[in-house]
């Protein structure tokens, strides 16, 4: 049986822990407009530290009932930046919904940063400590404060719909819970994760799987350009809520083909889409600036909107900065090109 996205919990949300973006990159994104509209509400002082606690206007990026949403802190390019300068920065592009990975929120929780953010290099005895201790204080804090975390991206107007967990099959059964109920408790609608590529693959598959359909709740597994539709037709087999977070950019790179057949039959299990532009592996599969690629974002898009299904377009920002320009910059050109497509 499979789970609309629509019956499933709405999201709502919040931020925590390190670096931002300079005032350079912020100035760059003064010279990008959506819809007459700059996209940031107050370019020329968005720096993280000068937005305030309680904000003028909230964003808006739900263009023509389609969410568009990003990944991070992932595409910020620092995994170590707190929720606080993640939500600014948000704001600052005008976006209302994100999937967040779980760090910035257990580091808003007190989780020690040697055990979230362990040293490249560990031996197998050291990374198997940290992972103990990891699993230690996850089974101990209370998410009491995950409201108050919540609050803050609620109040701002971003969405946590989607909360992504690392290492989601290495968890113990306390951690798996834990990882559910911190999902649920943030808004959430989903959590995504890395499909599983093991030797075991199935039985892990079937595991997860089998704490969503306790929890109900939607995993949404991400797939790179090995991944392809029978892999999550697989997982979908194993449990009800197995889902999948469709990278439409790998999809094009590794299958030289469009995913739109896969999205349409399969809408219901899908959680959300990641939007790049890749080139077919045929002609390289780089990643290309939205719009210069073989990826069928437009078409994507369109999907999405004409069928109004529950999926958000979550950016996810991977190609290489051209010189002279900013990651910020390129972000909101990003941005500006989806909210174009569905004008």
């Amino acid at each position: 049986m499979q789970i609309p996205l629509s019956s499933r919990p709405q999201p709502p949300n919040l931020a925590s822990t390190m670096s931002t973006y300079s005032r350079r990159d912020f100035a760059k994104l003064s010279a990008v407009t959506v819809a007459g509209a700059t996209l940031l509400p107050v370019v020329g002082r968005l720096c993280a530290e000068e937005i305030p606690a309680k904000y003028s206007s909230k964003p808006n990026s739900k263009v023509a009932g389609v969410q568009i949403g990003i990944n991070v802190p992932y595409s910020f390019g620092n995994p170590s930046m707190s929720g606080d300068d993640v939500l600014k920065n948000c704001v600052g592009l005008g976006l209302s919904a994100v999937e967040l990975r779980a760090q910035p929120v257990e580091t808003f929780l007190g989780a020690p940063a040697d055990l979230l953010f362990p040293k490249k290099g560990l031996d197998t005895g050291a990374t198997k400590d940290n992972a103990k201790q990891l699993a230690e204080w996850r089974k101990s804090v209370s998410l009491d404060r995950v409201a108050d975390f919540r609050k803050k991206y609620e109040t701002a107007g971003v969405l946590i719909e989607v909360i992504k967990v690392d290492n989601i099959f290495k968890m113990t059964d306390d951690e798996l819970d834990y990882a559910f109920k911190l999902a649920k408790a943030l808004g959430g609608r989903a959590i995504s994760t890395e499909i599983s590529t093991s030797a075991t693959s199935d039985e892990e598959m079937k595991r997860v799987g089998s704490f969503a359909d306790k929890h109900k709740f939607m995993v949404g597994y991400h797939g790179h350009t090995h991944t392809g539709p029978a892999d999550w037709e697989k997982a979908f087999s194993f449990a009800k809520y197995n889902g999948a977070n469709v990278d439409i950019g790998h999809f094009v790179a590794g299958f030289n083909d469009s995913p739109l057949p896969f999205i349409k039959e399969h809408h219901e299990r899908i959680t959300h889409v990641h939007i790049k532009d890749r080139m077919q592996q045929k002609h390289g599969g780089d990643n290309k600036p939205f719009g210069e690629g073989e990826t069928p974002i437009k078409d994507v898009l369109h999907l999405l909107r004409d069928n109004k299904w529950n999926i958000q377009a979550t950016i996810e920002f991977e190609y290489k900065v051209p010189e002279g320009s900013t990651r910020m910059a390129e972000i909101a050109r990003a941005i500006k090109y989806c909210r174009e497509a569905l004008a």
